[in-house]
């Protein structure tokens, strides 16, 4: 059995398969003037939580080529705690489409989980100088 394979390493092919790839809870700093998180800040933030599969995939670089779907459905506000997963959706020849969702626990007192965004995001396999690859053969 391959270091790969390991039980520490979820399958990154496995559609049914809905990882946990980032945790973060975002700051004052994040927020807008109406006390809401910046939709950019949340944006960047899934498109690193999306990248965590397709690199595991590739072995190697990947660079983001489409964001094919992105819903804000909820706002999120200072002290909410941020959970994103990742669950790839398709594998082609160079590229991986993953689905992300994410979600706020709110409130510690009575605590209450939210779906606040999802979206759907390309990433492709890229060689040192930038240019489509083949994913690695495991």
């Amino acid at each position: 059995m391959s270091d790969a394979n390991t039980s520490n390493t979820p399958n990154p092919a496995a559609a049914d398969e809905r990882v946990l790839v980032l945790r973060v809870m975002p700051m004052p700093a994040d927020a807008n003037a109406n006390g809401d998180i910046f939709g950019g800040w949340i944006m960047a933030q899934v498109d690193l939580a999306g990248s965590v599969l397709p690199a595991r995939v590739s072995r190697g670089r990947i660079a983001t080529v489409a964001v094919n779907e992105f819903i804000f459905k909820q706002p999120v506000s200072v002290g909410d705690l941020l959970s994103f997963y990742a669950k790839v959706t398709r594998i082609g020849r160079t590229s991986i489409t993953v689905h992300v969702d994410v979600e706020a626990e709110r409130n510690p007192a009575q605590p209450e989980l939210v779906k606040v965004t999802e979206a759907n995001l390309t990433y492709v396999a890229i060689d040192r100088e930038g240019k489509p690859r083949e994913f690695a053969k495991g």
